[in-house]
């Protein structure tokens, strides 16, 4: 198999991770540095990443975290900044199925599994989450058509977010969303173009994976049969 492959395999890092890792030389095989992600490996090869043996795992985990605010969703932060690795068990060692920022709340994925994490990771499955913010004004419905369609959010990029509901509570508006493509904060770049300001940014949930009995800064590990309906996605 692929180098790239091994190393989701064996919990290091999604796919698209484990390139850009391999490509800065921090693995091994038998001995000799490889740089190439398509090295073609077997479970009998001596791999090594980062001074550590990598062999596949076999006990899958995947558990929801509902994260914090202050957390970033890295594995650590040079900065010292609490890192959401910190609520979660040591091992098997997991990463996160993509981002929220630090400011955001709610539903994170993580997972041993670097293929499953890929999977749902591409633009191209468009796999839905919803998410729950409280904001300042009430969307118009000019301005729902054009996040429906898609709105310029800069670099190049459009984000786009379908409006599931709205209500007014007190001076605040509760918006519920629907995101399909998770750019990188993709709902904070719509909500600055149409000059919104976000008081709470919350994900409630990922494909059929919601908060539901998790606690704020709580976790549990995912079901067979959820673990089997992500991989439907």
């Amino acid at each position: 198999m692929r180098l790239n492959k091994f190393l989701a395999m064996g919990g290091v890092a999604s796919r698209r991770e484990a390139d850009r890792l391999i490509l800065a030389a921090t693995t091994t095989v038998n001995g000799v540095l490889q740089t190439d992600p398509a090295y073609s490996v077997s479970e009998d090869d001596d791999i090594i990443f980062d001074g550590k043996r990598i062999t596949i795992e076999k006990n899958i985990w995947v558990i929801i975290l509902n994260k914090p605010k202050g957390y970033i969703t890295t594995q650590n932060d040079p900065q010292g900044r609490k890192t959401v690795m910190e609520l979660v068990p040591k091992k098997p060692r997991l990463f996160t199925v993509g981002r929220l920022d630090r400011n955001s709340t709610g539903v994170i994925l993580l997972t041993n599994d670097g293929t499953l994490a890929q999977e749902l990771m591409l633009p191209k499955n468009k796999i839905s989450r919803i998410y729950e913010l409280e904001i300042d004004r009430i969307l118009e419905k000019s301005e729902i058509m054009k996040m429906r369609h898609g709105i310029f959010i800069g670099h190049g990029q459009k984000g786009q977010a379908k409006v599931l509901q709205q209500k007014v509570n007190k001076k605040r508006v509760i918006v519920r969303l629907e995101l399909r493509q998770g750019k990188n904060r993709e709902i904070r770049r719509i909500m600055a173009v149409l000059k919104r300001k976000i008081f709470s940014l919350n994900r409630i949930s990922y494909g059929p994976i919601n908060l539901r009995g998790v606690q704020m800064g709580k976790w549990r590990k995912l079901t067979k049969e959820e673990v089997k309906n992500l991989r439907k996605l």
